[in-house]
């Protein structure tokens, strides 16, 4: 069950489906945030623009789910809080590693990468 885009997530959307990973950033203040919205979290100005940004983060939080949700057996038990290098924190899931809190430890450097066009985080070193 992939989300619904929306006229404000469409074009977040639209980037997954080519393999970016899109966010907002304010023309005014110069700060990128997300969840989207019609103006900047930071100074309310409307002067916003999505941009392509680099899909490079941290992991900032993270549980690891032992009971999948039905209809989303095929993702992740790892359902983390990461912070892009640009600023903004999203929620996501982390791929590529075994979930155990030995392989996640906090400020993990990750990559992004798409999964039915659903972007999700992979541990850097194994991002290709």
């Amino acid at each position: 069950m992939k989300p619904q885009p929306t006229p404000e997530t469409a074009p977040y959307w639209e980037g997954a489906r080519q393999g970016e990973l899109r966010v907002q950033r304010c023309g005014e203040c110069g700060r990128h945030y997300f969840y989207p919205r019609p103006a900047c979290r930071y100074c309310a100005s409307r002067d916003v623009r999505w941009v392509t940004v680099s899909g490079r983060a941290r992991l900032v939080s993270y549980v690891i789910n032992q009971r999948p949700m039905p209809g989303l057996e095929g993702l992740s038990p790892v359902i983390a809080l990461v912070e892009l290098d640009e600023g903004p924190r999203l929620m996501t899931n982390i791929v590529g590693v075994a979930p155990s809190p030995e392989n996640l430890p906090l400020d993990l450097r990750l990559r992004v990468c798409f999964q039915d066009d659903l972007p999700v985080f992979r541990p850097e070193e194994a991002a290709v």
